[in-house]
């Protein structure tokens, strides 16, 4: 049976991504969700749900530092247009998400990243993973080359076809 928890972020992933209706059924729930009708109507059905006990939730507490600024607005605008102008350049190859999920660039926190810019791959080659509820889908570069740029940040949530990796193709 699926927990509060998870049916919101079942909620959360379908409305950051295209699609417009899921079903979900086991042990006797239902959970169908809809969103972008012809109509114009957002449906969200939930049937036979079972009462839940409540849990105590130890609270939390969060650190947050921030790093000082070392880039001027120049330099970053600078940097924008640059990444910009490497997104469209058409001599490189873009690696970009099958799905909507979490980008990871290592298997765990505490291993290397699969690759990092200057990297030779395979076209079978692993470069990250992408979880979608709870299940981690490793990505391959599905070319031969050398990464040039790496599109996104680690734990950074991705949609459908976003580009991750650029990649100088052999």
């Amino acid at each position: 049976m699926l927990k509060i928890q998870e049916i919101r972020e079942i909620i959360k992933l379908i409305d950051h991504s295209s699609i417009d209706e899921f079903s979900y059924e086991a042990e006797g729930t239902k959970v169908k969700l809809k969103k972008n009708s012809v109509q114009g109507s957002t449906e969200q059905v939930v049937s036979q749900v079972k009462p839940v006990a409540p849990v105590a939730v130890a609270p939390v507490t969060v650190e947050t530092t921030q790093a000082p600024a070392a880039i001027t607005t120049n330099e970053s605008a600078a940097h924008a247009e640059l990444n910009e102008s490497a997104v469209n350049d058409e001599s490189l190859h873009k690696i970009k998400s099958p799905m909507v999920g979490t980008f990871y660039a290592s298997s765990s926190p505490d291993s290397q990243a699969f690759v990092q810019v200057g990297d030779k791959v395979n076209d079978d080659g692993i470069v990250c993973i992408v979880e979608a509820m709870k299940l981690f889908n490793e990505i391959e570069a599905e070319v031969t080359g050398e990464i040039v740029e790496i599109l996104v940040k680690d734990g950074q949530l991705v949609e459908y076809g976003q580009p991750l990796f650029l990649v100088k193709a052999n």
